[in-house]
């Protein structure tokens, strides 16, 4: 297998960073089918919870949908906690970063910020303060991601809930990851 000249990256040429370009963009083209197979994964959830991370994402996004929701925003509620596994302790950010580059500008602050928002069901319990979502008020989206938690997110831990498959939101994942980047 062909490979780069360099071993630094101020030592490559023109021909290896063309060459690089290629597989790049390859395997940027299979965003879509990685997300899919790590949201099949997520089949276990931390202790306590009733329905697997898998089950709460499909939930979410399935409330989108009936709801109405565009293709994007479905989307998002799907992979809204997706850095649950990675970054517990700023899942929201990482699932953020995942979307950003596909997504409209409202679209990626909702997700960004819909785990500060979501203390506010939560904090006041383990001695927090569930306003913290309040630093936003007055922000063009902060109605919209009160919005996105309660109707699809705190709501999404219901065993007895049916969600649709994963299979089902496997077009609009591969659609959403084949536009062309905004930040391009």
């Amino acid at each position: 297998m062909k490979k780069v000249s360099f071993t630094e990256m101020k030592k490559g040429t023109k021909d290896d960073y063309l060459f690089l370009d290629k597989h790049e963009k390859d395997y940027a083209s299979k965003t879509a089918d990685r997300i899919i197979r790590f949201l099949s994964s997520l089949t276990e959830t931390l202790e306590g919870y009733q329905v697997s991370r898998l089950e709460h994402s499909l939930q979410s996004a399935t409330r989108a949908l009936k709801a109405g929701e565009s293709e994007e925003m479905i989307v998002a509620a799907l992979l809204h906690d997706i850095g649950d596994e990675l970054a517990p302790m700023n899942h929201s950010e990482y699932a953020a970063s995942i979307l950003k580059p596909y997504v409209s500008e409202k679209t990626h602050w909702i997700i960004e910020k819909h785990g500060e928002f979501q203390a506010y069901y939560y904090a006041h319990h383990l001695g927090g303060n569930r306003y913290k979502r309040d630093k936003y008020k007055g922000h063009k989206y902060y109605d919209d991601c009160v919005n996105f938690c309660e109707k699809y997110d705190q709501c999404s831990f219901d065993p007895n809930y049916k969600s649709y498959s994963l299979e089902k939101f496997e077009p609009m994942v591969r659609k959403i990851f084949s536009r062309k980047p905004y930040s391009l």
